[in-house]
């Protein structure tokens, strides 16, 4: 696996993103092998949100997250664990997640268990996406930004909501709610990784995406 400069992008003030291929990617699963990891500073707190570590040869990384050492990792989802251990061993950051997890993926590490109006450390919010997957997006107030797991991908550049047996009744009403949210951008873990407030917009008028 290596790493190149595009790989690194700003988002906003304190607000970074980098992309990896998942080690556990194979061919024919519904999302691509490029998996996108979070770094935000808010409220004199520094954050991982679902992160999965890079190659010990990725020294821009590593660099920037030495220089400023995380303080808390978040896991979004049952499903992205990725190194929420790593982090936590190499950082001593406070970790927080879903209160369930998969038998076969269950970190080592206990987290502080969150659920949609918890506030984190830093004042990230978690939130509600209506998706009934145990994840918890989270709100960034100061770069007024909006984080997810799987509930909005972009496969395709393209910014969709992941779908769901109960899209119509309650994920788009969830995700609707957020937009009563000041949030100019938008980030995802899944495909092209940022996006501003009108592709979300535009997103919940599209059909929903069903990984094909």
């Amino acid at each position: 696996m290596c790493i190149v400069a595009a790989d690194l992008q700003d988002v906003a003030p304190g607000l970074w993103v980098w992309r990896l291929a998942h080690p556990d990617w194979r061919p024919g699963l519904e999302w691509p092998q490029t998996v996108t990891s979070t770094c935000v500073e808010s409220g004199g707190e520094v954050a991982l949100l679902d992160p999965l570590a890079p190659p010990d040869d990725a020294a821009e990384i590593w660099s920037r997250l030495d220089a400023r050492p995380p303080t808390t990792v978040v896991v979004l989802k049952p499903d992205h664990v990725r190194d929420v251990d790593l982090f936590v061993r190499r950082y001593g950051a406070r970790a927080f997640g879903p209160a369930l997890f998969w038998r076969t993926d269950v970190p080592e590490t206990e987290l502080e268990p969150i659920e949609p109006g918890t506030e984190l450390p830093g004042g990230l919010v978690a939130l509600y996406d209506g998706r009934g997957r145990n994840e918890t997006p989270l709100w960034l107030p100061e770069q007024r930004a909006l984080v997810f797991a799987d509930a909005l991908t972009a496969p395709e550049r393209e910014l969709r909501v992941w779908g769901t047996p109960w899209h119509e009744e309650r994920t788009l009403p969830a995700l609707r709610g957020l937009l009563e949210l000041p949030f100019e951008h938008v980030i995802v873990s899944h495909g092209e990784p940022v996006h501003d407030r009108a592709a979300y917009q535009r997103a919940l008028t599209l059909p929903p995406w069903d990984g094909s």
